[in-house]
């Protein structure tokens, strides 16, 4: 068996191909809530900013560092330094390609044949193809009926091949924002275990909270279990540029590199430069965009009422995500096609998230929400109401 055959087909390309040979009827437009992915481009001044960058910076259309633009990784480890209350320098910032990638790349310098992550389910999808690609066990953890999962559940599954647990705050699919005393457990456990924490926070600026979402970066030596991983696409709209983040120590991105180096040899250089001129400039703008997407979050919970009459339960509400469980006989990954013919509605089923031998997929579905405004999510629930 190949690795490749190892793993599933990427969910959300399976999820597309329900829509061959679907009409949908006059008035009931598709409402597609399955990627958790910006479907618009950056802003005007933001692409007026890259076509500058374009026509100017002859060095945006060559090679570049391995480990991305110093420039940006040094305004990386300044606005985390300020956000976290911590300490991050340049030196433990690394630029990928995409935040997909950061996590190919901090697995590849920790694990070989056979060792072990511990993962939360629900899980991130792409998360667990990578680990089933690269020989990794993925060892299951649940997260539990409130979807926020338990260090002490995770100690009893650690054994000498584990190798890292893996954590995603905000959470997706389930868009649970993890308490910063569950972030500070599952750190102390992995201190004490020596084995690597990944936290990928994507949905970072998005968090329904102000101020640090926690305190790991305040320990002088995170470095020596902390990853966090990071993603510009979801804040700038940077999706098809490609630039993610990986923060580590020096010891871990040194090995990092190797990886980046035979897969990408450096991150988009036009990708990267955007990234830094928002982070320059953008900060207000962001702060809009966050606004927006809580507001759809309430907008969400403000008319849930009517599903809860029917049946349905509110799992987990934040960042892009609604996690919804529903009320059917019917398994979420035969209901999820019917909702296309049906309602018009292209959602993927927990089943994607879950490992098949784990209970509790075939009654979720998750919504991503980032795409549609109040409108749309009160469109959204009325038409599974009327299910």
């Amino acid at each position: 068996m190949t690795r490749t055959s190892a793993t599933f087909a990427p969910p959300v390309m399976e999820a597309r191909r329900w829509l061959d040979g679907v009409t949908h009827p006059e008035g009931r437009a598709l409402l597609n809530v399955s990627q958790a992915a910006p479907v618009d481009p950056p802003p005007l001044i933001m692409r007026q900013a890259i076509a500058d960058i374009v026509l100017t910076d002859p060095d945006a259309h060559l090679y570049g560092p391995v480990l991305g633009l110093p420039a940006l990784k040094a305004e990386v480890a300044s606005q985390w330094t300020a956000a976290y209350n911590g300490s991050i320098q340049a030196d433990q910032v690394a630029i990928t390609s995409g935040c997909n990638q950061a996590f190919a790349a901090a697995i590849s310098s920790l694990c070989d044949e056979g060792s072990e992550v511990i993962v939360p389910v629900p899980y991130y999808f792409n998360h667990r193809m990578w680990l089933d690609m690269a020989g990794v066990k993925t060892v299951a953890l649940d997260a539990g009926p409130a979807l926020i999962p338990d260090a002490d559940a995770a100690a009893k599954l650690i054994t000498p091949r584990t190798r890292a647990i893996a954590l995603v705050s905000p959470n997706n699919p389930a868009g649970v924002e993890y308490p910063a005393a569950t972030l500070q457990a599952f750190y102390d456990l992995c201190q004490r275990h020596k084995i690597a924490l990944i936290v990928d926070e994507t949905y970072r600026d998005f968090d329904s909270r102000t101020g640090a979402p926690h305190a790991l970066f305040e320990n002088p030596d995170w470095d020596n279990t902390l990853i966090q991983l990071y993603s510009f696409s979801k804040a700038y709209r940077l999706t098809g540029h490609r630039v993610g983040a990986i923060i580590a120590s020096t010891s871990r991105l040194a090995e990092v590199e190797k990886f980046l180096d035979t897969v990408t040899i450096c991150p988009n250089q036009i990708g990267q430069r955007a990234a830094l001129w928002g982070m320059q400039n953008m900060g207000a703008w962001l702060a809009q965009q966050r606004l927006e997407i809580l507001d759809r979050r309430a907008a969400i919970e403000d008319g849930f009422p009517a599903l809860a009459a029917r049946g349905w339960t509110l799992k987990g509400c934040g960042a892009y995500f609604a996690y919804l469980q529903h009320p059917f006989d019917t398994p979420s990954n035969e209901l999820a096609p019917q909702l296309v013919r049906r309602a018009g509605i292209l959602t993927l089923p927990g089943t994607m998230f879950m490992p098949s031998d784990v209970a509790g997929g075939a009654q979720h579905l998750r919504i991503a929400f980032a795409n549609i405004d109040r409108t749309g999510v009160d469109e959204l629930i009325n038409r599974l109401s009327n299910l």
